[in-house]
């Protein structure tokens, strides 16, 4: 008799853990139970590893369920708990990152991004050029938000270029849902600036939609450029990427949306 046909038939793969996305904090926003990122072993490039091993100790913040001192943080020549801070939520790659940080020495800013190759190469970047005001914290934002930020503690946010979703059935996942903007809203500061920008017009039209109902907050566009419908000029510090500037080549449009807290 053949072996095989006592063998007993094969049970059904096991559901795969998602593969986490350079920009997919919105894979974790809202679930009843919410997920922490996942390393990629073998990801991240021998440069990366050596940024790891070298600054990791100086420039990553565990994360911790307890409120983060800014300026223990940040401690270091020049950095003290007067600076502004911002908080960035999935900075990729770290280009813009590090390119606006150099360009506003004077503004500390708190990073969160589950991508650990994109951890790595913005760890990368701050030793290459040389940035003190850069802290990063390789966790899920919303925990981050929850545990670890004051109340009024910052001076802006940072979205740029999150998961669009674009099938109309995933559009739930999409980071820019009324719970969080609310969560980062009240720990704003009066006149601190929310931040987004999308290349995906149907995810610009859902972000406009939710900033404009959040009560704490007004949009900073202005009046008489109607043509932007409610969008803002792109704000001087902002870079444009390289596959920002792919896009527009090809005609494609990018949204920027700046909200103050009121």
């Amino acid at each position: 008799m053949n072996d095989t046909q006592n063998t007993p038939p094969k049970a059904p793969d096991q559901a795969r853990t998602p593969r986490i996305r350079p920009q997919s904090l919105a894979d974790v926003a809202f679930p009843k139970t919410i997920k922490s990122f996942v390393r990629r072993a073998g990801r991240t490039t021998t440069g990366q590893t050596k940024a790891f091993e070298e600054l990791g100790p100086k420039f990553l913040l565990p994360y911790q369920p307890a409120l983060l001192d800014f300026a223990q943080a940040f401690a270091a020549a020049g950095n003290n708990d007067t600076r502004p801070t911002v908080l960035e939520i999935g900075f990729g790659m770290g280009e813009a990152t590090a390119h606006i940080a150099a360009l506003l020495p004077g503004t500390n800013f708190l990073c969160c991004e589950v991508h650990e190759p994109g951890v790595g190469a913005l760890l990368k970047r701050i030793g290459e050029q040389n940035l003190h005001n850069i802290r990063i914290c390789a966790h899920d934002a919303v925990e981050v938000i929850d545990h670890m930020l004051p109340l009024h503690s910052l001076d802006g946010v940072h979205i740029f270029f999150p998961d669009p979703w674009h099938k109309k059935k995933h559009n739930k996942r999409r980071l820019i849902q009324a719970p969080l903007i609310a969560k980062l809203a009240a720990r704003l500061k009066v006149g601190g600036y929310l931040h987004c920008a999308t290349d995906w017009q149907p995810y610009a039209e859902q972000i406009l939609e939710v900033l404009s109902a959040e009560p704490l907050l007004k949009n900073t566009a202005p009046e008489k450029h109607a043509e932007l419908l409610g969008y803002a000029p792109k704000p001087h510090y902002r870079p444009l990427t390289k596959f920002e500037n792919r896009g527009i080549k090809l005609g494609h449009g990018v949204w920027d949306l700046v909200f103050e807290r009121l």
